[in-house]
């Protein structure tokens, strides 16, 4: 789905920059140009970034095991 309709940048985008490093709106912001233009999909830029921060290390986390 387009999130940023000026840059047209899609939520998967958004998601790929997050798994390869960025942990920010600004970072991805700095990446993609999502969010520099009217502003719009600031918010759900925003919420994506987050939902991506919280599953990747959710999935990270799981990789995690005690060794015995």
């Amino acid at each position: 789905m387009y999130v940023c309709l000026c840059q047209g940048i899609t939520d998967k985008e958004i998601r790929a920059a997050v798994a390869s490093g960025a942990t920010t709106l600004e970072a991805v912001r700095h990446s993609l140009g999502v969010a520099s233009q009217c502003g719009q999909c600031g918010d759900l830029a925003g919420e994506i970034v987050s939902e991506s921060l919280a599953e990747f290390n959710q999935s990270s986390a799981d990789l995690f095991y005690a060794i015995a």
